[in-house]
């Protein structure tokens, strides 16, 4: 298998805009993240990837999952087709390479309007994911710790930063 490293530098080659290293324990989980899901986002109740969605776990019940891992991969864009393709891409990477519970997340960027909006399957069931912030993490608090770019944006002509991660281990 690949040095940890690999999956960084790997993440860069394919285009990311940073990408580090971390641990479980300095992934900063924190359940009021489905509040901002709840009363803030749009897509509440009709994406596929959304905690909103039938079935879904809730951000406690992630965490208890995710205890199971030891580290991974950040990957920040400012692009979030970009980030989406590049955790995607180190998942399968890591999967291959017989780290077969690598699992990305990311803010879902595969069609121009997710069909769940519409009341319909998802097109792309293998490789969608849920977002970062989705599952229970404080994305702020745990990109900070990296020094990697974040803050609340202002005005929408703001530069987005998007973040995915990829469990790995």
């Amino acid at each position: 298998m690949p040095d940890k490293q690999y999956y960084v530098d790997r993440a860069l080659q394919l285009g990311a805009d940073h990408a580090v290293l971390f641990t479980l324990e300095e992934i900063v989980f924190d359940p009021r993240t489905i509040l901002k899901c709840m009363f803030g986002c749009a897509d509440w109740g009709k994406g596929h990837t959304c905690p909103s969605r039938p079935g879904s776990l809730k951000p406690w019940e992630y965490q208890k999952i995710f205890a199971a891992y030891s580290w991974g991969v950040i990957i920040h864009s400012t692009d979030k087709k970009k980030s989406q393709e590049v955790s995607f891409a180190i998942e399968r990477e890591a999967f291959l390479d017989g780290y077969y519970f690598a699992l990305s997340l990311s803010d879902c960027a595969l069609c121009a309007e997710c069909a769940g909006f519409r009341g319909q399957p998802c097109v792309h069931p293998k490789k969608a994911r849920p977002a970062f912030h989705s599952v229970g993490i404080d994305v702020f608090r745990t990109v900070r710790q990296f020094g990697l770019p974040i803050q609340t944006l202002k005005d929408e002509n703001q530069e987005q930063n998007w973040y995915s991660a990829v469990f790995i281990a």
